[in-house]
């Protein structure tokens, strides 16, 4: 079993998280971080002042506990586009990222994710403030690929908050929509580690048009090249 955090960069430098990376190093987990671009401009424009700056330095710290060098330790990064349009290539925004982060800071890394963008908390209500969340919506449903169902990430993972519930996707979770399981309205994960999943029904909505629009998108990235 794999266990992936979806980290928020700038955490690892936060006050009572100083351990976190060490920890993670220690247990062998896979780190999917977010770095929405490897431009420092970009960056703060999507995220705020200084977390560029926060995120590179944490990255340097994974780099230097052997994330992104040792088989054990893998450090992957993610990508959002900055607004509402579907993300480019996978394969040649990676190249980009690896070519920059490692020229700029020395900083390596396995593997970029591109994710789309879905139209839920602080996106979908910024959609919602600026009247675009039905054009969203529509770009979203008209790219549509019925191949990519096959492959999204509620079919093969579990989304686990931080008291063990379990959801199909971390997009749920935010959603409040947890895993249908056991017939109970909440389902821990101690409650299901020895049930199998294979024909449960995922906890689906309108925003999973987000990854199957495109090339698809999971917590592996692009799922069509």
């Amino acid at each position: 079993m794999e266990v992936i955090d979806r980290c928020n960069l700038t955490i690892i430098k936060e006050a009572g998280f100083e351990d976190m990376a060490d920890f993670l190093a220690e247990q062998g987990v896979t780190v999917t971080a977010s770095l929405p671009c490897y431009m420092e401009q970009n960056v703060e424009r999507q995220r705020g002042k200084n977390v560029y700056w926060e995120s590179i330095s944490a990255l340097k710290k994974l780099n230097a506990l052997g994330y992104g060098s040792d088989q054990d330790k893998q450090l992957n990064l993610v990508f959002n586009p900055d607004g509402p349009n579907l993300p480019p290539a996978q394969a040649g925004l990676e190249e980009d990222y690896r070519r920059e982060l490692k020229a700029d800071h020395g900083i390596i890394f396995n593997q970029l994710f591109i994710i789309t963008n879905m139209p839920i908390s602080r996106f979908g209500g910024m959609l919602l403030a600026k009247g675009l969340y039905q054009e969203y919506m529509t770009i979203l449903r008209d790219s549509f690929r019925e191949e990519n169902l096959d492959t999204v990430m509620c079919r093969n993972l579990l989304s686990i908050d931080y008291l063990g519930y379990t959801y199909d996707c971390d997009f749920n979770q935010m959603l409040k929509m947890p895993l249908l399981a056991k017939g109970k309205p909440k389902t821990h994960l101690s409650e299901i580690l020895e049930t199998d999943l294979t024909d449960n029904p995922i906890v689906i909505g309108e925003h999973c048009f987000g990854c199957t629009a495109g090339q698809g998108s999971s917590c592996g990235g692009a799922l069509k090249n």
